[in-house]
C-alpha cells in the first residue's frame, strides 16, 4: 500500500509541474530563480576578473611594459589566457545548472 501512495505521490507531482498549477509554477520559478543567480554569479566573476587586467596596468604601469615574445603581457593575458577562463566558467556552469536541475528532479519525485 505504501509502495502505491508513493507512486502515486511521484505521478501528482510532475502532473503539477507539467500543469502549471500553483505547486508546479512555485517549483519551476525555484529553479530558474536558482539558475538565474548563478549565471549572475558566474557572470559577476568574469567581470571582475577581465575588468582588473586594465586596473592592475593603471596601476603597476611597469607591469603593462612587460613583453614576451614580443608581445606585451596584457595582451596575452587578454587574448591567451582569457579563452581558459571563459571556457572553464561555462564548464563550471554547466555542471552546476545540471545539478540544480537534478535537484529540482529530485524534489519533484520526492514524498512531502
Amino acid at each position: 500500500m505504501l509502495a502505491h501512495r508513493r507512486g502515486a505521490r511521484m505521478v501528482r507531482t510532475r502532473v503539477e509541474v507539467q500543469e502549471q498549477t500553483l505547486v508546479g509554477d512555485a517549483l519551476v520559478r525555484g529553479l530558474v530563480r536558482a539558475q538565474l543567480g548563478l549565471a549572475l554569479r558566474l557572470a559577476a566573476v568574469v567581470v571582475c576578473t577581465v575588468v582588473a587586467i586594465p586596473l592592475l596596468n593603471t596601476a603597476f604601469p611597469d607591469l603593462a611594459a612587460i613583453t614576451v615574445v614580443g608581445i606585451r603581457l596584457n595582451w596575452l593575458v587578454l587574448g591567451v589566457l582569457a579563452y581558459p577562463l571563459l571556457y572553464g566558467v561555462g564548464r563550471l556552469y554547466v555542471r552546476l545548472a545540471e545539478q540544480a536541475e537534478r535537484d529540482f528532479v529530485g524534489v519533484v519525485d520526492s514524498e512531502p
